[in-house]
């Protein structure tokens, strides 16, 4: 049996399907940004100028910060 995938990465399956990217080319805009961004300020630009919807756009962040040690 296989456990359900949990928390920001259970977003990642509809994000590919809705967005016709995989989940890389988001987070690698995610991880260019960390550092000179806020957490906020991320989610708008991929709001902004990619059209995510707000629940993906966090998600991908949050992914992305958890990854990268840093809180939310």
């Amino acid at each position: 049996m296989t456990d359900k995938v949990k928390g920001p990465a259970s977003y990642f399956p509809s994000i590919e399907k809705k967005y016709g990217q995989p989940v890389e080319h988001w987070l690698a805009m995610v991880r260019e940004r960390l550092g000179s961004m806020a957490h906020m300020e991320i989610v708008a630009f991929l709001k902004d100028t990619h059209g995510l919807g707000h629940g993906h756009a966090n998600a991908l962040v949050a992914h992305e910060k958890a990854a990268a040690g840093k809180s939310t």
